[in-house]
């Protein structure tokens, strides 16, 4: 063959190799631009001023309108409209992709356990579980390969998280005003298990005790390898987004 032709057979190889990395990455990777978990509108959320024969205190006007037995106080557990999920950036060759791989499962369990004294409410446990081999995104291509690639579901189906330090619950969430959280505990993924700061928001609101958060992570503190396709072709980002709406009903 002459040097032409191996020149024009190289230029064909590449073009074909190029264009079915992104007929790969626009027909199973490419993202789905599904907004971020966060916590409803809080419209409805009782005012204090609306419980008769309330207090004008923020705390007890929540407590007479929380749970079933009318105390903020006891065990509550996950409600079936919780979501978890991941969200993540998928890359062609070297350019960014136009939007994240997102993925979501609403089979969570779990329970929190709230303690009041006087006018202070705390989070003092939590715990929360993740059914991981139950995640689905736009791709399901994408969901079987993570059941062996990634974060290999197939192996480590479970996430949870434990909270390590008691919360205290602003005032202002305990009347339905979105109000900033930190949770701190251990976070399981992938078998590997660190202590983490995880920034939220929470609310109560008609009963209910809501709570959304995110943490974005190297992949590599979860011993993770980012899966990819055709060597470089495709790719995914270094970092993760593990993002969480859940809601907990009262006994």
């Amino acid at each position: 063959m002459t040097r032409s032709r191996l020149i024009i057979a190289a230029v064909v190889v590449i073009a074909v190799v190029a264009i079915a990395g992104f007929v790969l990455y626009d027909q199973v990777l490419r993202g789905d631009s599904a907004a971020a978990l966060a916590l409803p509108p809080a419209s409805t959320a009782p005012a204090a001023s609306s419980v008769s024969g309330a207090s004008a205190d923020p705390a007890a006007s929540a407590a007479a309108t929380a749970g079933s037995d009318g105390d903020v106080a006891g065990t509550w557990t996950v409600a079936a409209d919780s979501v978890a999920g991941y969200r993540v950036r998928e890359q062609l060759a070297n350019l960014p992709a136009e939007s994240d791989a997102v993925g979501r499962t609403d089979q969570l369990t779990g329970s929190i356990t709230v303690e009041t004294s006087g006018t202070t409410t705390t989070l003092t446990a939590a715990s929360l579980a993740v059914d991981m081999t139950s995640l689905t995104s736009d791709k399901t291509m994408r969901d079987n390969r993570l059941r062996r690639e990634g974060l290999e579901t197939d192996t480590f189906p479970t996430a949870t998280f434990v909270l390590t330090a008691p919360v205290e619950v602003p005032a202002a969430a305990l009347t339905g005003t979105a109000s900033d959280v930190t949770l701190t505990g251990d976070l399981t993924v992938h078998g590997v298990t660190n202590s983490v700061q995880i920034p939220a928001q929470a609310q109560l609101v008609n009963g209910t005790i809501q709570v959304a958060g995110s943490l974005t992570f190297p992949l590599t503190d979860y011993a993770i390898v980012a899966p990819n396709i055709g060597g470089l072709i495709v790719s995914i980002a270094d970092n993760g987004t593990l993002e969480f709406l859940v809601t907990f009903t009262k006994g």
